[in-house]
């Protein structure tokens, strides 16, 4: 079943989305990850460790996120209930993320690709210092070749910081990285008009519009005691991974060859279509940004690299700096006369940049006592003043 757009036309097509996508987070849920509970699935790991390789050794680029912590270190404590208590969930985490990560670096290595483990909590990526961070090391892992493994900091978070669920958690790494596909494995096959457990009449969804608000309510609770989350969760983090336009995919997360199948261009599960290419979702958000923080001056050459050759911004050709910001403040970019030329995401911050005017990047390891990105703002990072 397609569902039609909210204006009545129906969705693009999906064929082919995840095999034109460089840039892939999947997330795979507890109860894929412990077998419902019962412990570690060391043949589960294994099989999508395999596949991750072989994608990343043609070339793509994947993140995983994995619940499981707090799920195996119920199996290793002897728990068969999901504790309440956030300190409870908090040594379960702790205890079970030992064997958790241990079986991914292992299994990964088996198959020639290194692994690194990275937690984060809702602080992480609400505070833009530690956002930018976070966003590049793992930025600086894919360049690297290797597949980072992600799970919520559960160890640290109370009520007021944790994600609620990895299907959250798994939409924000996907904004954070600026992925082209969310692929979200689970112990369905995708998305139903109803729950066919219910409802015999309940048919296929294979492909609609992310964010679609139909889409909601087709969408039971939680489906398993082991995990947090349900349909609904993934929905929603559908929604919320458009926003920087990435598709997401829903499958089935013990379909053979899942992740090298998607990746071939066959259609498996439900795929959630972003409204918005990932590129002009960004473009979009930083022209519309009000809150300029500052601004740099330029040169006339700076001006033509940027407006002629569509080229990033080299601290080189800047002249002056206006204003206070932090890195990763939307600052806007002026030429002599004053005029905005264009605006964009500030890699340093202004106190830094008043040192680096006029100055090569050789030279930022001298004048900061570091060395970081080359630009100012990266060609990625900037978009056009509207004429």
């Amino acid at each position: 079943m397609l569902l039609a757009d909210n204006n009545g036309s129906t969705p693009l097509n999906a064929s082919g989305l995840v095999k034109e996508a460089r840039r892939i987070v999947v997330k795979v849920g507890s109860s894929l990850v412990t077998n419902e509970g019962r412990g570690l699935d060391e043949e589960a790991i294994g099989q999508w460790s395999q596949q991750l390789a072989a994608l990343v050794q043609e070339g793509r680029e994947l993140i995983m996120v994995s619940s499981g912590a707090v799920a195996e270190g119920m199996k290793r404590l002897g728990w068969t209930v999901r504790p309440k208590e956030i300190n409870e969930l908090q040594a379960a985490a702790a205890v079970g993320q030992m064997g958790l990560v241990q079986m991914y670096e292992s299994k990964l290595r088996e198959c020639g690709v290194g692994s690194a483990q990275v937690l984060l909590t809702h602080a992480d990526l609400a505070d833009r210092e530690r956002y930018l961070n976070a966003r590049s090391t793992l930025l600086t892992l894919l360049q690297l070749g290797v597949v980072p493994v992600i799970n919520e900091n559960d160890t640290v978070v109370n009520d007021e910081i944790k994600f609620g669920d990895n299907d959250t958690l798994g939409a924000l790494v996907a904004n954070l990285v600026e992925a082209d596909v969310l692929v979200i494995l689970t112990d369905q096959k995708g998305l139903y008009t109803a729950d066919p457990r219910r409802d015999p009449a309940a048919k296929f969804v294979h492909q609609a519009r992310a964010g679609d608000p139909r889409l909601e309510s087709m969408a039971g609770g939680a489906g398993s005691g082991i995990g947090k989350g349900g349909m609904i969760t993934k929905i929603l983090a559908a929604k919320r991974a458009a926003g920087s336009g990435a598709s997401t995919v829903i499958a089935w997360g013990r379909e053979p060859k899942v992740l090298l199948r998607l990746c071939e261009g066959e259609a498996i599960g439900t795929c959630l279509i972003a409204h918005t290419p990932k590129h002009q979702a960004r473009k979009r958000w930083m022209s519309d940004h009000l809150q300029l923080r500052g601004s740099v001056v330029v040169d006339d050459g700076a001006v033509g690299k940027i407006v002629g050759e569509g080229k990033s911004l080299l601290p080189i050709g800047m002249t002056g700096v206006d204003g206070d910001f932090s890195r990763g403040d939307v600052i806007a970019v002026r030429d002599g006369r004053g005029v905005e030329v264009a605006r964009g995401l500030a890699n340093y911050a202004s106190s830094e940049a008043r040192l680096l005017c006029r100055k090569s990047s050789t030279d930022f390891e001298r004048l900061l006592g570091y060395a970081a990105e080359p630009e100012m703002i990266h060609r990625d990072n900037l978009v056009l003043a509207r004429s």
